[in-house]
């Protein structure tokens, strides 16, 4: 019997012009990978005994893995929602925002709001789903902001708001 798992809430629809197209990239070169890996794949079962073929479980192993993330990226891309243009009130923070934050100590961090397909491609981007950037949305310069985290809450001051 199989433990039961809640299904995970869904990701925001947002992505930015640059997030879309790394992800579009993304996606093509995975074909181009894939069929390298077909290639040795085919040769690997060629060799013979399939069950002790390193090279022929390994590539399995492979292409499972890139059909898994093709076949993701091809459910996601279309529902993906590309956001160009700047809000209409600048001084706020929204979507694609790059905040500078200031906590008590003095230290500054810099962070942009980007949707949750699009934060591993730079270290400081932030999801729009995260409690940070909840806490930080339709809030303006100089405002205070209490961030909940495992260890406690920390207490932001937003020292700079801008849009690329």
């Amino acid at each position: 019997m199989g433990r039961y798992r809640p299904p995970t809430p869904t990701k925001s629809p947002y992505i930015t012009k640059n997030g879309f197209a790394v992800l579009q990239g993304e996606e093509k070169n995975l074909w181009l990978k894939r069929r390298e890996v077909v290639t040795a794949l085919s040769s690997a079962a060629a060799e013979g005994d399939r069950s002790e073929n390193a090279e022929y479980i390994y590539r399995k192993k492979e292409l499972r893995e890139i059909d898994r993330r093709i076949r993701y990226l091809q459910k996601r891309l279309p529902d993906l929602q590309v956001v160009t243009e700047k809000p209409s009130r600048a001084e706020k923070v929204f979507f694609s925002a790059i905040i500078t934050l200031e906590n008590d100590v003095g230290e500054q961090t810099t962070y942009r709001i980007v949707g949750p397909d699009e934060i591993d491609h730079q270290p400081h981007y932030i999801s729009m789903d995260s409690p940070v950037a909840k806490a930080l949305f339709k809030r303006s310069l100089d405002d205070e902001v209490i961030v909940m985290t495992p260890i406690g809450s920390i207490r932001y001051i937003i020292t700079n708001i801008d849009y690329e």
